[in-house]
């Protein structure tokens, strides 16, 4: 399967934009989001560990074929 630099773009620009919101009501939350503050943190932890592994998908194959 080639690699698609374009779909892994699509991940990555909700899940840091999504991973930084939650980690921002998690530290700047007031009120009843204060109480689910775990939960936001854990959630926006692992949005942007999802983006981040996203980039790293890439198959050693395909980018040896890429470059002919």
């Amino acid at each position: 399967m080639a690699d698609n630099r374009i779909a892994r773009g699509i991940v990555l620009v909700p899940c840091l934009l999504l991973g930084g919101a939650f980690l921002a009501t998690a530290v700047w939350g007031q009120g009843p989001a204060s109480d689910n503050r775990f939960l936001a943190v854990a959630i926006g932890i692992g949005l942007l560990l999802a983006g981040g592994l996203s980039q790293l998908s890439a198959d050693p194959a395909d980018a040896e074929n890429s470059e002919q």
